[in-house]
């Protein structure tokens, strides 16, 4: 057996791979592979590419249901929404890369995430982000939100996609590795998806898009590596983009699908023309040769190195059926696109190179596609935390610690950041998140239906305990799109963690995953797609694990969209869920107490399904005013929130012999606060009676514009400025 000589083994090591992988390598192909090779293999077995210690737990999600037409492994999540229409969804990171250029690493992941979706035949009609930023305090972070603010809303703007929702964190874990999850979501017809698989041999490979340049190499190693001092120096790595030429490649997909030509599509992500190329020929079952002297160049004397790793933006490929190569090459022209067929695909089943008369690279597919490593990384389960009762935490007066988580980093309003987004463009827009919905809502054009969408993840637990964290990420996903008066789909993952090598931090996935699937089987809630994003650390020091989710549900009747913007004086406020004051790993523990201990609150998946299902029955009826879940910050921060969106005040008691602080801030899951006409309340609690679901009268509505808990009262408008003044404040700070 090959085995590999020292010099193959430090430029092994110079790009990312171990000696056992090179090793492998040498052993696979029989000989030592050449520089383009090389590059080649360290991008197809890096962890963003590859998902070597990730994708045996993976399989423990699951991914099929009844809606479901298109689960993981392609480049988006699709499913069923009726009358022959279809969701393609899917949410991914830009972490790296918009640290290093805050700017156009956002912008990049906002259009790489719209190609894997454009790319399948749909629409784009939706985007999202998760934002998680260092503590404000921190020198980098003013300037880190302003790039990935201005970046997000400079190519979601110029595309013409709607951002309708998101979530911006605060914390000190991510100081030295910020997180940019970003989602988009699309409209297809059914019959009208296209997938990735380059079937049959002899079909032309088409090159559309942008021209490539030397952006971006190595761009999926940089992903797949902790940050050190050397950071900065990895800025040539970050892809540069264009939302415009993103827009006339959209028009000009969108326009060849509605012709005949296309066997296989996919765009060029991570990876570029390698993954791209390697991964059509893998799902087809076929080869791939290519002749890079036919790529678009728009630097000279490029290397095939430099063009099969290159990442530059807005670029697709596409294999077309024969004698369809004119047809589609004229669409191209028409929208001014570079385009040039640059090879075909074989029954080889090998990527073939060649560039100035020679080849330059010869190699298997398998072991860059399904053959790559797989590990069983040794792990460590995160010990459990002590459960804190109500009397282990101290009371502080109701107004001042309501006040004080309303106007905190993550409670605070975040206006200075979705201003400055396209909310509303292609005017489908029913809700933002943001405002007054616990989703943001489209309308889908031209029929009676709405799609509610989500990002959701509450990293404090995940650290507290990854089983319940992870439970509790999918619950919440669920929570938000059934407030909105959706019924939950499925969704997509964006799990973003540190070093896998690291048996503590390998814990957190296990066991996330573990909850996280847990909950999807429960609430039959499937995972279609997602994206693991590793080694998120800086010399050593993680991020919080974060796996954050994406959902989608379906309003079958657009007019009975609900939010927390319609409660009126006289409405009866009502809580459904139990309240047992769970303050441990909460907000107001944090925010108030300086503290962090403590267990997360547990997640009944029973109770979580059968609340949800029940204020989606009364939403249905029509039976609800104003609806919220309650999350981050327990009953008086929700109770604070639809005040707020609707301008009214509140009289609230407790219905139980709690402490007041554990009474209004605990954060106990599977709970919501209605606001309910005082005529639907009797109804409304007998129904919750047969349903063995707890609801109980907290208070009313007034038009006092106060928020009134007993000897603890609250103006709106001190409340409004506590909310609006802090991310505005934070901001102008020199």
């Amino acid at each position: 057996m090959k085995t590999a000589d020292k010099a193959g083994l430090e430029h092994a090591r110079a790009h990312g791979l171990s000696d056992d992988e090179y090793n492998l390598i040498v052993s696979r192909l029989g000989r030592e592979p050449n520089i383009t090779e090389l590059g080649i293999f360290s991008v197809m077995w890096s962890e963003h590419c590859s998902y070597k210690s990730s994708r045996r737990h993976l399989r423990k999600l699951p991914v099929s249901g009844a809606v479901v037409i298109c689960g993981p492994g392609e480049n988006a999540g699709i499913v069923d929404i009726g009358d022959g229409q279809a969701c393609i969804f899917k949410m991914e990171s830009h972490n790296h890369p918009s640290f290093i250029e805050p700017y156009q690493g956002a912008a990049t992941g906002v259009g790489g995430i719209m190609r894997d979706v454009f790319t399948m035949g749909a629409r784009p009609v939706a985007l999202l982000n998760a934002l998680r930023f260092g503590a404000p305090e921190h020198p980098k972070t003013r300037s880190l939100i302003s790039g990935v603010v201005a970046g997000i809303g400079g190519y979601g703007n110029c595309v013409g996609v709607p951002t309708i929702g998101g979530e911006v964190n605060f914390d000190p874990g991510f100081n030295g590795n910020i997180l940019v999850n970003a989602m988009c979501a699309g409209i297809v017809e059914t019959d009208r998806i296209f997938y990735s698989a380059a079937k049959g041999a002899g079909n032309a490979v088409l090159y559309v898009g942008a021209k490539t340049g030397r952006d971006g190499i190595h761009g999926a190693t940089m992903a797949s590596t902790e940050f050190d001092s050397q950071t900065e120096a990895k800025r040539p790595t970050v892809q540069v983009g264009d939302p415009f030429t993103e827009k006339r490649l959209i028009e000009a997909c969108m326009e060849l699908m509605a012709t005949e030509c296309i066997v296989a599509i996919q765009d060029m992500g991570a990876a570029g023309l390698t993954s791209s190329s390697v991964e059509m020929a893998d799902k087809g079952g076929v080869g791939i040769t290519l002749d890079l002297d036919k790529v678009p160049q728009r630097e000279t004397g490029m290397t095939p190195y430099e063009m099969m790793l290159s990442e530059s933006q807005e670029r697709m490929l596409v294999v077309l059926k024969p004698g369809s190569e004119d047809e589609a090459q004229a669409i191209f022209h028409k929208w001014e696109l570079d385009v040039a067929i640059i090879g075909q695909t074989t029954s080889g089943g090998r990527l073939v190179l060649h560039h100035g008369g020679k080849t330059v690279c010869d190699i298997p597919i398998a072991p860059l596609a399904d053959d790559v490593p797989n590990y069983d990384r040794p792990y460590q389960k995160t010990p459990a935390r002590s459960v804190l009762r109500p009397e282990d935490v101290p009371e502080h007066n109701v107004a001042e610690a309501l006040l004080r988580l309303m106007g905190s980093p993550d409670m605070a309003s975040k206006r200075w950041v979705w201003e400055q987004y396209d909310r509303h463009v292609m005017a489908d827009t029913m809700h933002e998140s943001a405002t007054a919905c616990d989703a943001g809502v489209i309308r889908v054009s031209g029929t009676d239906k709405a799609l509610a969408f989500s990002t959701d993840c509450t990293p404090r637990y995940v650290y507290a305990d990854p089983v319940e964290g992870g439970k509790q990420v999918v619950a919440e996903s669920w929570r938000n799109l059934t407030a909105s008066g959706a019924m939950p789909l499925a969704l997509t993952d964006c799990l973003n963690f540190g070093n896998p090598e690291r048996p503590e931090i390998m814990g957190q996935f296990v066991g996330a995953i573990e909850g996280m699937a847990a909950a999807c089987r429960a609430l039959d809630y499937p995972v279609v797609s997602g994206n693991v994003s590793l080694y998120n650390e800086t010399e050593g020091v993680a991020i919080p694990p974060t796996p954050a989710i994406g959902g989608v549900g379906l309003i079958a009747d657009a007019s009975k969209v609900a939010g927390f913007a319609g409660a009126q004086a006289g409405d009866s406020l009502l809580l459904v869920g139990d309240n047992t004051g769970w303050l441990g790993a909460s907000l107001y523990l944090r925010e108030c107490c300086n503290r962090d201990d403590g267990a997360p609150p547990p997640v009944d998946l029973a109770a979580e399904r059968r609340n949800g299902d029940f204020v989606r029955r009364q939403i249905a009826a029509q039976a609800v005013r104003a609806v919220h879940d309650v999350s981050d910050g327990g009953l008086a921060c929700a109770l604070a929130d639809m005040a707020l969106a609707s301008d009214v005040g509140m009289q609230v008691r407790a219905c139980n012999e709690l402490p007041l602080h554990a009474w209004y801030f605990g954060e106990d899951q599977s709970r919501y606060v209605l606001a309910v006409d005082p005529q639907n309340v009797d109804a409304m609690m007998h129904h919750a009676a047969k349903a063995s679901v707890p609801v109980c009268i907290i208070g009313l509505v007034s038009d006092d514009k106060v928020l009134d808990f007993s000897e603890h009262k609250v103006a709106l408008d001190t409340l409004r400025a506590a909310y609006e003044n802090w991310l505005p404040g934070m901001m102008e700070k020199q």
